[in-house]
């Protein structure tokens, strides 16, 4: 066995709200979370429609064998004992902060980190025997307590480090009655080796698990005793990173944030139709160049490079993307411009179901530059007005102020607006 002597000893928990988005409906609706079957279904608000499930409540999983964000609209079956919800994005977020304040009850901010809308990770290594005499007992504090203020159920795995308690949750803890589950360094060799469907371990897809079949690697078990050299030569840095993981090692602290090397500002969307024309890619791609440029200035940074991107419908799976650098701006005109030149030269009559803006090589408002070709004055003249449109949008909302030309055919940032990661924002339930 590895000698786990020198490894980070942590107590860490994963918390799930499970089935969130259901929970919540099925809560606000006065219905039961665990025993009413509930799905929430996006019928088409998101720009692309289509009609995705986006949450299954445990009994319409067990009922209707429904899975979120796989099954379909035309999946459901014609069942009056199914309810259909639609989503109500702020209202989830909302819930979601609810429950990380109650985290921030038995952990201090920087030992909190909301892994998505509905997972958490605590690391209670200092605080835990504040709280209980174990840490299982402490864990059901926090379910107990998460229930009776706002009624969600939650899942709970615990782990020595992150990639141990992410384990424990997604393959025990969700299936326990207790929805509590633990893995340590001294059970790895019980919990995880005879794992076998390896799709089911967090950082394993269908890829990659095909790869490790192709390796003769059908468990957890066979890839912890697989050559570690021929793994990273195989599979490069994911490899290495994989064989970690079969022995339960995990070297990364909740506390220590890395700041990214890079960063970029961007916008993309899935367009409601086809768009076969130059006019109203035009129209899309000014609404996308005008909202990244906003983003841009409440962020105070400037881009020294613009880039487009736009998928054939007819290969969904294949973009177009050109970039080109410029000299360093937020200004919407100045992008919506070179974002217009890049469609021209790189649109040759696809049809384009996905477009997007990017920006990069951004660097901090104080670092601007003279810009040859616009005086001094005009550009503070268009600072001014941008400047000005972006507080009336804060202020009243963004559909308050826009381009006449998104009142055209082929214009979307009305209807974008009220959405909320691509789906409805919703209202709260009174």
């Amino acid at each position: 066995m590895y000698d786990y002597s020198n490894e980070p000893h942590h107590i860490i928990f994963i918390i799930d709200s499970k089935s969130f988005y259901a929970s919540v409906e099925a809560i606000d609706h006065q219905r039961d979370p665990l025993r009413d079957p509930i799905v929430v279904v996006s019928k088409g608000e998101n720009i692309g429609g289509g009609g995705l499930i986006l949450a299954t409540s445990p009994m319409a999983k067990k009922m209707f064998h429904l899975k979120s964000n796989v099954s379909r609209l035309n999946d459901i079956p014609s069942d009056p004992r199914l309810i259909i919800y639609p989503p109500r994005m702020n209202r989830y977020i909302s819930k979601n902060i609810e429950i990380n304040n109650i985290f921030r009850h038995y952990v201090a901010d920087k030992n909190l980190y909301p892994y998505s809308i509905d997972e958490s990770i605590l690391d209670l290594t200092q605080s835990w025997n504040l709280y209980g005499r174990t840490v299982n007992e402490v864990a059901r504090k926090i379910q107990q307590e998460i229930k009776d203020k706002t009624g969600i159920y939650t899942s709970v795995g615990i782990g020595d480090n992150p990639t141990l308690a992410k384990i424990a949750l997604d393959i025990y803890a969700k299936k326990n009655p207790s929805f509590l589950a633990e893995i340590h360094y001294e059970t790895v060799k019980t919990y995880l080796w005879p794992i076998k469907n390896l799709t089911e371990v967090w950082s394993i897809g269908k890829k990659t698990s095909q790869k490790l079949n192709y390796l003769g690697i059908y468990s957890i078990k066979d890839l912890a005793h697989f050559n570690p050299y021929i793994l990273q030569e195989k599979l490069g840095i994911i490899g290495a990173q994989l064989y970690a993981l079969s022995w339960g090692i995990d070297r990364s602290i909740i506390d220590r944030h890395h700041a990214p090397k890079s960063k970029s500002i961007g916008n993309s969307q899935i367009l409601p139709h086809d768009y076969t024309t130059l006019k109203e890619l035009r129209i899309v791609f000014r609404e996308l160049a005008d909202q990244v440029a906003s983003r841009l200035r409440n962020q105070g940074y400037l881009t020294r490079c613009v880039s487009i991107y736009f998928n054939d419908s007819a290969q969904y799976n294949h973009g177009t993307s050109k970039q080109v650098n410029i000299n360093p701006t937020n200004n919407s005109k100045i992008l919506a411009k070179e974002v217009e030149k890049l469609l021209s030269t790189t649109w040759h009559g696809q049809t384009v179901r996905k477009v997007g803006v990017y920006t990069t090589k951004l660097a901090k408002r104080h670092d601007s530059q003279i810009n040859l070709f616009i005086s001094p004055k005009n550009l503070q003249r268009e600072l001014s007005l941008d400047q000005t449109i972006d507080q009336i949008r804060q202020k009243f909302g963004f559909t308050k102020l826009i381009h006449s030309a998104s009142l055209k055919k082929g214009g979307t940032a009305i209807k974008r607006a009220g959405l909320v990661g691509g789906h409805a924002g919703g209202n709260s339930y009174e």
